[in-house]
């Protein structure tokens, strides 16, 4: 098995690092490419040497090359079966020593990555573990350092025992969703037309630990009742291609009308959101990002609730829905009028996570 492949350069600087700046991020997920992006750019512009290495699963790896981050690819995705899983992160953190170990990194940081956490301990690195559900499944006798979490997350529900918390405020969509340029031609490019109804629909991750199959019901439910509306669309985001190999059979009539969607190639999520009239998902990112536009937004996600959607329910940004009942009450088939988007505000959330960064690596509490 190869150890890693790269994508570019393993870094790109655009200031000359400071001597003690290394860091080193791992992204093992989708979401944590655009997140990430922003991050990476302005440590590099404060002087930091940036690493970075990136798990082969879902779509990281088209993610990497339509955002133009440079990575090293290291490791995959091992299915379903827990015990392969476990495994396969175990496997991970050792390739990732390999690699990460010749870059003599002084601090990792990841949002969740249970490989970077196993490899920092195997090379004494201290580890920053950022998290926006904490309910997140906890590795065994390994603690990360440092936990960065959402404000609106109560510390009662941070249990990462020995792990200091730092907090940052809204939520960890805020911080790229300022770098967001509207594509209004996007509709026109996928066959779409303006008086049509587009409902974007994520499905849930069944391959994730926390999957509840009740989320698979209700997708089914979602998309027989928007495949029945004349002036809907349905545009289908499958996370990976063994789930897109499993939907298309399902829905094979849809897809022969296009009536339902699947994109071709890697598109901008954010700008599927924007041009959208709703969004249905089954997971958190693309139900926060919705609710951080303003797009209507419907969360079949049947795990454990986390404190950030919670927040967002509670402030009528995000709708729960729970039954099959629910999906033809409570989602709302209306057309929208894209609100303008506020390009250059400020982003409170991506300075206090660079700055909270920065003064670990500037601390003298960092192991070298």
């Amino acid at each position: 098995m190869p150890v890693a492949t790269e994508i570019g350069e393993i870094r790109h600087t655009t200031t000359p690092p400071q001597s003690g700046r290394k860091v080193w991020i791992d992204l093992d997920n989708s979401p944590h490419v655009p997140f990430f992006r922003p991050i990476i750019g302005e440590l590099q512009r404060r002087g930091c040497d940036v690493v970075v290495t990136a798990r082969d699963a879902y779509q990281v790896r088209e993610l990497l090359e339509f955002y133009g981050v440079p990575a090293r690819m290291v490791g995959r995705h091992h299915g379903k079966v827990k015990v392969l899983k476990a495994l396969g992160t175990c496997w991970r953190a050792v390739e990732l020593s390999a690699v990460v170990s010749r870059e003599k990194p002084m601090l990792s940081v990841s949002h969740g990555s249970r490989s970077c956490l196993l490899a920092s301990g195997l090379l004494g690195i201290s580890h920053v573990m950022l998290t926006d559900y904490e309910f997140v499944a906890k590795v065994p006798a390994v603690k990360p350092a440092w936990l960065m979490v959402p404000s609106v997350v109560p510390d009662d529900n941070l249990s990462l025992h020995g792990a200091r918390v730092l907090k940052y405020p809204g939520i960890k969509e805020d911080v790229y969703l300022s770098g967001f340029q509207p594509d209004q031609t996007l509709r026109k490019r996928l066959g779409i037309s303006a008086d049509e109804l587009l409902v974007t629909v994520r499905p849930p991750a069944t391959e994730a630990h926390y999957h509840n199959p009740e989320a698979e019901i209700l997708l089914g439910e979602a998309l027989r009742r928007f495949l029945q509306i004349p002036e809907a669309r349905v545009l289908l985001l499958p996370r990976n291609k063994r789930q897109e190999a499993e939907l298309r059979p399902a829905w094979s009539d849809a897809l022969a009308s296009e009536k339902l969607l699947i994109p071709g190639q890697v598109e901008d999520g954010l700008n599927l959101i924007w041009n959208s009239d709703l969004v249905i998902s089954g997971g958190g990112t693309m139900n926060r990002e919705a609710a951080a536009m303003g797009v209507p937004v419907y969360s079949i996600f049947r795990g454990k609730i986390g404190a950030v959607d919670q927040y967002l329910a509670s402030e009528g940004r995000l709708v729960m829905v729970r039954t099959v009942e629910e999906v033809q009450t409570k989602i709302k088939a209306v057309r929208r009028a894209p609100a303008p988007h506020n390009r250059g505000r400020n982003v409170p959330a991506l300075e206090t996570i660079v700055f909270n960064i920065l003064h670990i690596l500037d601390s003298a509490k960092v192991r070298i």
